[in-house]
């Protein structure tokens, strides 16, 4: 007989299976809603420019953009294929933030020099060229997509090719280390017409799977059929060129094949290709499909294969792939190749002495790689260091959530150094990261005088982040602070100003104040401005933002950032609305941590739950809802752990007199609307709630969810306990579903949403479920986004305010 367990399971995905097949329920299109003027005109506001750096960090560009593209953007045609979504009218992924305007400025003596555009502004970022004096850019076209060339001295530019470029799978170009040229993607020579589907199938389409464990996570937009094989084919397929840019000659890189990326070693004679090719996977998206890593000559001879690896699709959970991986150039060396290999397997269960080895491979790359160090853990990143063949690695403990750095020289293989060592999540200790500069051939390495680098870090306090830029000597492990952000404001490192290291730029910002730039002297500390970007929203200029501090009914500090509307008196009561995404933590001292800062400028964009502060509402915003415990069993206290957290908030608000108890509505996104949907059904603290693209099925992601590393079999009981859906006759508070109908974030399928409705409207509950045409996990359209903002405000008035 089955135990009660698996008859209660059992009986859970009956009933699922039942809802989908058998209840049936009316969607009704309604035109797209607008909230309150205020707010659509905050919105319609144009956003502050996007701020980069030339190489030499002498000259800004500053990019504009559209703040939000329009519904008939977003509906124009495209596939969801392997994982990604390309658009085929222009032969690209989707691309949803085009921009319209770009500004050199230059920063010693402050003249600004307009990029000339032509019509039709629908551009990517620049890329600046290694040397500075060029910036390389997109434009998107109804039929193609084109490669364009800025001059950064005088701002004229020139069309470079197109419309045939392709940026399916990669960015669509790579600038060459000699600044001169840049390798393209185009589509190969007479491609043909798409292929057609077929009218009659002809036959099912089948999977079968024997002996291989592919626990893989629920991805989604993966391939299903033949015909998505050819479509993903036909549209992925590049010829890659070399283009000159004084004469415009192309020339011929290698054969057509389906690319993710060529990259050039730092002395340009030699490109490392991975080259996706078939069976491809229904299983995973392209970047785990079979591919071989390739070394070509800088004319498209193969050199050598570094290996050919199937498709990922066995991967252990939490593991890594077997076979090299994270394939790069060394930066200050020619052409000298290094990558990861896993020695357990690439499985983290699995007891080793060692976890990864590390190994490099110069040119001609006949010889046998050289091991360079092994690992005790998790391999996490490599930062170059400003000396050739040195550099800091960082592996990751994933049971402690531990993270450890290590200094190495690729001249004395084996020797590592140890540098920093604490936990992934203690912010008030993290030591920053290292600042980076670009070389001559265009990639980045550590800043690095002697024996001293750079760090820069966001400075987590009890009072909230004061960032800061130290000096540290690798040797000695002493740091000396260059600078610290005041009390009272938010001032972050940006960059070096130049070669020195006496001048640096810094984006200053207030509550009442937006981000601008400044030079600033770290002798005299004077400052100077470099931009005057005007307050995008004054309305909200009298907006008060705290951070309040609280506790847990078990003693575990809490904090969140509260926001009170303008006009607000002392002591009046409002309706509050709760907004917050819950986080795993190993121990209560780093759960407690205060992150962010009630210093820093607020930007008011997208459906954000701020808007509610223009209706009168108080705001607990990032209110912590942190699950504490060993990370393999701590979610089985998720649900009471949200609801003393949530009671905590509450009681905090009410002893300080802003909260009316009886009118507090409560929200999240994501994984916080999963805790909404569970916070309704397992307390009485909130009047109503707001859910946007959650999951709240836990059975339909049973290899487990956020950090959760057991999969449904081995827990089963977790998985109903924290499936709001098996508890959906206990969600007696109205609650709002909004999720996006082309949703393509691993595991908040639309279906959620769906049938949790369903199952709402079985028990009689007061629920609405707004589901957003073409809108993915985040809404972009403008339409969209006022229309969620409009249903958000009307819920809330309705069953919080007037509650």
């Amino acid at each position: 007989m089955k135990s009660n367990k698996s008859l209660f399971l059992t009986l859970a995905l009956t009933f699922l299976l039942l809802l989908s097949s058998s209840i049936s329920y009316l969607f009704a299109q309604e035109p797209y809603r607008l909230p309150p003027k205020e707010i659509v005109d905050i919105l319609d506001a144009p956003p502050l420019p996007q701020v980069r750096f030339d190489p030499s960090r002498q000259t800004m560009l500053l990019s504009y953009y559209q703040a939000m593209p329009s519904i008939e953007e977003l509906s124009r045609p495209f596939y969801r294929l392997a994982g990604i979504r390309i658009t085929p009218h222009d032969n690209s992924r989707q691309t949803l933030r085009f921009f319209t305007k770009f500004v050199l400025k230059d920063i010693k003596s402050g003249r600004e020099t307009i990029v000339d555009l032509p019509e039709e502004p629908r551009y990517s970022q620049p890329e600046w060229s290694p040397d500075g004096k060029y910036l390389a850019f997109l434009r998107h076209l109804d039929n193609g997509l084109e490669l364009w060339l800025a001059e950064a001295s005088s701002g004229q530019t020139r069309k470079l090719f197109g419309p045939e470029m392709n940026a399916v799978i990669s960015d669509g170009f790579t600038w060459m280390p000699d600044s001169r040229s840049l390798l393209i993607m185009a589509n190969p020579e007479n491609r043909g017409p798409e292929p057609r589907a077929p009218r009659v199938p002809a036959g099912p389409n089948i999977q079968e799977t024997s002996g291989k464990f592919a626990q893989v996570a629920t991805f989604q937009d993966l391939l299903r059929t033949p015909y998505d094989e050819k479509l993903f084919e036909y549209y992925a397929t590049v010829q890659t060129y070399r283009l000159d840019l004084a004469s415009n000659q192309l020339e011929k890189i290698g054969p057509p094949g389906i690319y993710q990326y060529v990259n050039p070693s730092p002395d340009g004679q030699f490109l490392l290709v991975k080259k996706i090719k078939r069976p491809f996977s229904y299983s995973v998206p392209f970047s785990s499909f079979s591919h071989t890593l390739e070394i070509w000559d800088s004319r498209g001879q193969m050199v050598k294969i570094i290996a050919d690896l199937p498709a990922a699709e066995e991967v252990p959970r939490n593991g890594v792939p077997v076979g090299p991986r994270w394939p790069q150039w060394q930066p200050l060396k020619p052409s000298s190749l290094t990558w990861v290999e896993a020695l357990d397997g690439g499985d983290p269960e699995k007891p080793a002495t060692h976890r990864d080895r590390v190994l490099s491979l110069e040119a001609p790359f006949t010889q046998d790689p050289v091991e360079l160090f092994r690992l005790p853990q998790r391999f996490q990143g490599i930062i170059w260091l400003g000396k050739a063949g040195r550099g800091l690695v960082t592996e990751y403990e994933w049971k402690k959530r531990w993270r450890t750095t290590y200094h190495f020289d690729s001249a004395n293989p084996g020797a590592l150094r140890k540098i920093f060592d604490l936990s992934s999540q203690d912010q008030y200790n993290d030591p920053g990261r290292p600042v980076m500069v670009s070389t001559s051939s265009g990639q980045t390495v550590a800043l690095q005088d002697g024996d001293f680098i750079y760090l820069s870090g966001n400075g987590a306090s009890p009072e909230g982040d004061r960032p800061f830029l130290d000096k540290f000597n690798l040797k000695t492990l002493m740091k000396t602070r260059l600078f610290r952000c005041e009390k009272g404001v938010y001032e972050v490192f940006v960059a070096f100003a130049g070669n020195k290291r006496d001048r640096i730029i810094t984006s200053f910002e207030s509550p009442t104040v937006p981000p601008n730039y400044y030079l600033v002297n770290l002798k005299s500390r004077k400052k100077t401005a470099l931009t005057s970007f005007p307050d995008p929203a004054p309305q909200l200029t009298a907006v008060r933002k705290q951070l309040i501090k609280y506790k847990r009914e078990d003693g575990l500090e809490l904090s969140g950032f509260l926001y009170l509307p303008p006009g607000y008196k002392e002591g009046e009561r409002l309706p509050v609305v709760v907004w917050a995404y819950p986080r795993e933590y190993n121990d209560p001292a780093t759960a407690s941590q205060v992150r962010g800062s009630p210093y820093r400028f607020t930007f008011y964009r997208g459906p954000s739950q701020l808007f509610f502060l223009t209706q009168g509402y108080a705001v607990l915003d990032n209110a912590q809802m942190p699950v504490v415990g060993d990370p393999k069993t701590m979610n089985d206290t998720f649900v009471p752990q949200i609801v003393a957290n949530a009671k905590a908030a509450i009681d905090a608000l009410d002893r300080m007199g802003i909260a009316d108890r009886q009118r507090v509505g409560v929200g999240g996104h994501s994984y916080g609307a999963f805790m909404t949907a569970n916070l309704l059904a397992h307390s009485d603290l909130f009047a109503a709630g707001i859910a946007r693209s959650g999951a709240y099925n836990r059975t339909l992601t049973p290899f487990g969810f956020q950090n959760e590393r057991r999969t449904l079999w081995e827990a089963p009981d977790l998985y109903l306990k924290v499936s709001p859906f098996m508890h959906a006759n206990k969600i007696n508070e109205p609650i709002l579903l909004i999720h996006g109908e082309a949703d393509n974030n691993s595991g908040t399928f639309p279906i959620q949403s769906e049938r949790l409705f369903a199952a709402l409207k079985g028990f009689g509950a007061t629920a609405r479920l707004v589901m957003l045409p073409y809108e993915s996990h985040g809404y972009a359209a403008r339409e969209s986004v006022l229309h969620v903002l409009a249903e958000m405000i009307d819920w809330f008035d309705r069953y919080v305010k007037k509650k």
